[in-house]
């Protein structure tokens, strides 16, 4: 009679449960904030609006063209999760990987230029994108270890130093007549990342690669290295106290870099498989950075900052945002959905405050039975 009290008790203590019931009660929150956005706007079209937001690809009543649009969705979600992964990477060893927007940046940039200047294969550039964003993100964690310079503010400004030193570098081979770099498809093929025959199953879509896997794959392995590995806990531990890290053996210092280092190569390893699946090419006027990385940050704290939870966070968040350009255009706004995506994000904090909220209500609630007890026992 005891066992299944226990057994609902233990359920809901567990951190996992509580971040995932934290997490529902952000989305429902979130879009029921952006429904009465919408209904002030124009009240007329709010319940179609916030209909075409969430089915996205469903959107199309043909099977086939739903198919082939939720491969792109997942293409993109695909970016996303290497973003997020980077932020919460940094985030586990207390450091906030705000850059993780600058490195995708440099990571796309290296990419497209060692694919269409080099004419080097996939995989060439692929590490290319690793080891330059890798290198970005260094630059914030020594800066970081030897000088104590908050990560938050070198990132910033690498983030917008990288925008532009890109935009710099890609204009020597964008085409003549438009600001975009050329497609990998007409100058360098072997540079694309390839299909293993995914993209029949999302009716031809060339562009799902072996880079939607890869990413999945990158979300296992980062668990593996935070949750499993001796490497992961010594990294967690200097974030915890450096000065304690330090006092134990551990090279601080090294850990710190190395997180950033690592941090920053999930991010360019984004830009990647996004960029060499041929989806887009890079525009060298824009004048702001990719959106990519930010929606990281989303994604890993509606995650719980769990690499497996990030998986499914990051294609939410892009399955809304994809779903905005279904929206009625005469009525509202494709930003639409980026907005309700916006609330979504400032709702984040209350997973950790609802988390903390339940445990103390948790732990009084075990206190009065425990005095009632023995009370009774008393008796």
């Amino acid at each position: 009679m005891n066992e299944k009290p226990k057994k609902k008790e233990s359920l809901i203590r567990n951190s996992s449960f509580q971040t995932i019931i934290a997490s529902l009660l952000c989305i429902i929150l979130g879009l029921l904030v952006g429904y009465i956005v919408l209904l002030i706007i124009n009240p007329s079209g709010a319940a179609g609006a916030i209909t075409a937001i969430l089915k996205n690809f469903l959107y199309y009543p043909s099977a086939a063209a739903a198919k082939k649009y939720f491969g792109t969705t997942l293409v993109k979600a695909s970016a996303l999760l290497m973003c997020s992964l980077s932020v919460l990477f940094a985030y586990k060893v207390g450091l906030f990987n705000i850059g993780a927007a600058g490195q995708y940046v440099v990571g796309a940039g290296a990419c497209l230029y060692v694919a269409l200047k080099a004419g080097l294969p996939w995989y060439c550039c692929l590490l290319a994108a690793v080891i330059s964003a890798a290198f970005v993100g260094g630059i914030s964690g020594a800066l970081k270890a030897y000088f104590n310079v908050n990560e938050v503010i070198s990132c910033i400004m690498l983030n917008w130093i990288s925008l532009y030193c890109v935009n710099m570098l890609l204009s020597k081979v964008k085409e003549q007549s438009t600001p975009y770099t050329k497609e990998l498809s007409s100058v360098n093929k072997s540079a694309l990342i390839p299909n293993a025959g995914l993209d029949q199953l999302f009716s031809k879509n060339e562009f799902v690669t072996i880079g939607v896997p890869l990413a999945v794959i990158m979300a296992i392995l980062v668990w593996v290295i935070l949750e499993k590995t001796k490497f992961g806990y010594e990294l967690k531990a200097t974030g915890m106290n450096k000065q304690a890290a330090k006092y134990c053996g551990m090279r601080e210092k090294r850990n710190i870099i190395l997180t950033m280092m690592i941090s920053g190569g999930l991010s360019g390893f984004g830009a990647a498989i996004f960029y060499l699946s041929g989806i887009e090419q890079w525009m060298v006027q824009q004048t702001s950075v990719p959106a990519m990385g930010f929606n990281g940050i989303a994604a890993a704290f509606l995650g719980g900052l769990s690499p497996i939870g990030a998986i499914f966070s990051s294609y939410f968040i892009q399955h809304i945002t994809s779903g905005g350009t279904y929206v009625d255009k005469t009525m509202y706004c494709t930003q639409i959905s980026d907005l309700i995506s916006a609330f979504i994000i400032y709702l984040c904090g209350f997973v950790l405050f609802f988390k903390l909220w339940l445990n103390r209500y948790l732990d009084k609630r075990d206190e009065k039975r425990s005095a009632k007890e023995k009370k009774g026992g008393e008796a």
